[in-house]
């Protein structure tokens, strides 16, 4: 879409209506199916708008809910998904969900009610400044003080959410605005000046990777969720194909390359694979497709990669060379970088073919001998791992997997089969706990003949387990694994490596044979769910294959894991990736092979 344009659809004559009225009118206009909220006084006349639509409300029980299960309907669908909140508190509790979707690069477009126009500034009941509250965690954001600004603030707000670097938009909408009249017709001009999004690249720097990428003799794709934001997946595949390169996918870019394929090395960073941080820190080419050089995958900066030159694509032109230098830059929509990539990378490496057998046998080997492994734990209780392990083993690869965030999530990263686009959903940039349930609401609202679980921990759960009445009420048949550890795992095991096992605000339990507080079966049937658990591995599969056979409501199943299970490999906080620890040692891994 150009900066000025009319959205599609045949203009009929206007049409006098409120200002709420035309919210609903043009939100049905813009294709919107579904919208998640809660409602309040001055978002009231907004709510009472949708009474008589076709657009299908799901109201959540927490403000932020219905920020994380728009990501969840967004993430999985690939659609802008929408949020509708009241003012004051319900626009703050929004707040969260509106910096991980601007972490993570999430479309959302989030619609909160305001006080009067002649009341802001008074400290009036229930007022925020809404808009200056979010001006950091959003990618644009609108105060609408007239009901005339509404049709086209909103085309606005789903322009910019959904093109170019993705993100959320706010439009706070003052109440005077809602009940006020105006002249409603369609369609709307969307003029946004200044605002210009990157498509084609530039041919010269194309031309440039393509060079560099033929002379390579240890290369490595690096892969983002900018793959998945551009629906690049199948050039993706196409460019592993002709180029040979093996790939590794940050968090947010599992399923963009499929887990099982031997290319695919995991994921860097701090808790990645060793086969994948080998390969950036050896690398002497790394091509960095839609990603952007976070500090989970670089560690310290200035001893990430320390030997390659860097050919950086992105859509957005301030993440280019922001971290780490980019050798030769492309700024473009990464589906038509590839697709100009690809005919220019097999004419350069036909011209001049290069040997990397003797990289990819390396990378073989060290796959061979560092694998993703974990002990069994000495307290008789089940390991963490093994119980993601079977979830993926018999749930498959075509459910849609959220995570909440903590050693549970990365091991649903290590452990369960990533071979499709939007499979897995969870929060990276921001590291928000409780995501897992709104996410799988939304994922499950987005498709709903497709199983969805939600891997939980049991600090994630009680943070936003009210959802479950959600879940029930509208039929929503979410599958949520807690992955019940007693403690907050991350924390704790951060606690036990590097602050001599003083275990400071970690435990969520009484002690060693104490009362379940809560008790998680109990509370999933107080909300009209299966509750289960499972204590032995007998139990995993007895409970998991129940799980999957009950569609008529969400299922909670309570896995009793040790509290021993850690995460491994990791690499320390600011430490270099070449002293990840693993399992069995510490690197770095090539120097120990040599």
């Amino acid at each position: 879409m150009s900066n000025k344009e009319q959205s599609p659809g045949a203009a009929p004559p206007p049409k006098r209506m409120s200002g709420a009225r035309a919210v609903v009118a043009t939100l049905e206009r813009l294709g919107v199916t579904d919208v998640f909220g809660l409602p309040g006084g001055a978002i009231m006349p907004v709510f009472d708008a949708l009474y008589d639509s076709p657009i299908n409300q799901i109201i959540v029980r927490h403000e932020q809910a219905a920020g994380h299960a728009a990501e969840g309907y967004a993430l999985s669908s690939g659609k802008t998904g929408v949020a509708i909140v009241t003012s004051g508190p319900g626009a703050t509790n929004l707040m969260t969900a509106l910096a991980d979707a601007h972490m993570d690069s999430v479309p959302l477009v989030a619609i909160s009610g305001q006080v009067a126009a002649s009341a802001i500034g008074t400290d009036a009941f229930q007022e925020s400044d809404v808009v200056g509250v979010s001006m950091p965690i959003t990618k644009h954001n609108f105060l609408v003080t007239e009901p005339e600004e509404i049709p086209a603030t909103l085309a606005k707000a789903f322009h910019l959410a959904s093109t170019g670097r993705k993100g959320p938009v706010l439009v706070d909408i003052a109440k005077n605005a809602q009940v006020g009249e105006l002249d409603f017709s369609w369609p709307v001009t969307v003029d946004l000046p200044g605002y210009k999004v990157p498509s084609k690249p530039h041919a010269k720097q194309i031309k440039a990777a393509a060079k560099l990428m033929a002379q390579a003799e240890r290369p490595v794709l690096y892969v983002g969720g900018g793959a998945l934001a551009a629906e690049a997946t199948a050039e993706l595949k196409e460019l592993v194909e002709v180029t040979d390169f093996p790939v590794v996918l940050t968090l947010t870019a599992q399923g963009a390359f499929p887990s099982s394929d031997p290319h695919c090395l995991g994921m860097p960073g701090m808790h990645g694979s060793v086969p994948a941080v080998t390969a950036l820190q050896r690398a002497d080419v790394m091509v960095a497709l839609g990603t952007r050089f976070d500090d989970r995958v670089t560690g310290r900066l200035d001893a990430f990669a320390p030997d390659a030159k860097v050919i950086h694509a992105d859509i957005d032109p301030a993440e280019i060379s922001k971290n780490r230098v980019a050798d030769i830059p492309i700024v473009g929509d990464l589906r038509q970088t590839l697709q100009g990539l690809l005919p220019k990378v097999k004419e350069e490496m036909q011209r001049n073919p290069r040997d990397i057998s003797g990289w990819k046998h390396h990378l073989d080997y060290i796959c061979e001998r560092y694998p993703l492994a974990y002990d069994e734990p000495d307290d008789g209780l089940l390991p963490a791992q093994y119980v993601v392990k079977r979830i993926g083993e018999m749930v498959g690869k075509d459910a849609i997997y959220c995570t909440g965030v903590g050693q549970h999530q990365m091991w649903s990263q290590q452990f369960l089969p990533h071979e499709n686009p939007r499979g897995f959903l969870t929060s990276a940039g921001l590291g928000t706990m409780g995501v897992a349930i709104p996410e799988a609401l939304g994922a499950q609202v987005a498709n709903p003949g497709v199983q969805v679980w939600a891997i939980d921990g049991d600090g994630c759960f009680q943070m936003t387990n009210q959802e479950l009445a959600v879940a029930t009420l509208e039929n929503l048949p979410i599958k949520v694994a807690i992955i019940n550890n007693s403690v907050l795992g991350m924390v704790h095991q951060w606690q036990e490596l590097f602050f001599n096992s003083r275990f400071s605000g970690t435990l969520l339990q009484d002690g060693e044979g104490g009362k379940d507080i809560p008790d998680f079966v109990k509370l999933a049937e107080a909300y009209g769910a299966l509750g289960l658990r499972a204590r032995t591995k007998e139990q995993v599969d007895q409970v998991i294959a129940q799980a999957m056979e009950t569609n008529d409501r969400p299922v909670v199943i309570d896995f009793r894991v040790s509290t021993d299970s850690q995460v491994w490999p990791m690499v320390p906080a600011g430490e270099s990736n070449s002293n990840v620890i693993y399992a069995g040692g510490q690197g770095p891994v090539w120097e120990n092979e040599e």
